[in-house]
């Protein structure tokens, strides 16, 4: 395949940002995606078949959970199609599960992508947005009475670390978004991509999809 062709199929991930977003729940799928090559020999010469863009309501420096802070590489209103969208939870959720505006736009980029995913408490999100009514999904295991009592149109599941539903794809607490973007990568690349995504970040690959608490 030739550079040219590697770059015009490339997939764009847009990954939600926000203020006290859990800095895991976007870092670990970020570092997933941009870690991906179709060839290991190639691997400095070649670029991930991901584009990763973190995407927030403003263009200021957004202030993470724990007081980490980083630049958005683009405003939701100024955010390109997307392929896969990556909604993150934190603490942040609490807030912007009654942003209107956010969620609206999460329910319109989420419609449209060719898969949905979202991290921790960023189910929430998706749930007020309309995403998963009458699928299964799963949070933080702290906020599976939360999702219980809000969404009951939304069937909880306790004992999978991530959920796939079709093209939606959820995951439980901070560090399962590693898995989760690892399954989305065997979903586009095949299991040898994704298992030498894993093996590059040292991460074991994600065979047991047991809820691990």
């Amino acid at each position: 395949m030739t550079a040219a062709a590697g770059a015009a199929d490339r997939k764009r991930v847009g990954i939600l940002v926000f203020p006290d977003v859990e800095v895991l729940d976007f870092c670990g799928p970020y570092e997933v995606f941009s870690a991906v090559r179709r060839s290991e020999e190639r691997r400095r010469e070649e670029p991930s078949p991901f584009e990763v863009l973190l995407v927030a309501e403003r263009g200021e420096p957004v202030a993470a959970a724990g007081g980490f802070r980083f630049l958005p590489d683009v405003t939701t209103a100024a955010c390109p199609p997307l392929d896969i969208l990556v909604v993150p939870g934190g603490w942040g959720t609490r807030r912007e599960i009654g942003n209107g505006d956010l969620i609206r736009w999460i329910a319109e980029r989420g419609r449209a992508a060719e898969t949905l995913t979202s991290v921790c408490t960023g189910a929430m999100l998706l749930g007020r947005a309309g995403l998963l009514d009458g699928h299964r999904a799963t949070t933080h295991w702290r906020s599976l009475g939360w999702m219980r009592e809000s969404f009951p149109a939304v069937t909880v599941e306790e004992r999978l670390h991530v959920v796939e539903e079709g093209r939606i794809l959820t995951s439980a607490g901070i560090s399962a978004g590693i898995d989760m973007a690892l399954r989305v990568v065997l979903r586009y690349h095949g299991e040898t991509i994704a298992r030498a995504t894993a093996r590059h970040m040292e991460y074991p690959f994600p065979d047991d999809n047991r809820r691990r608490i």
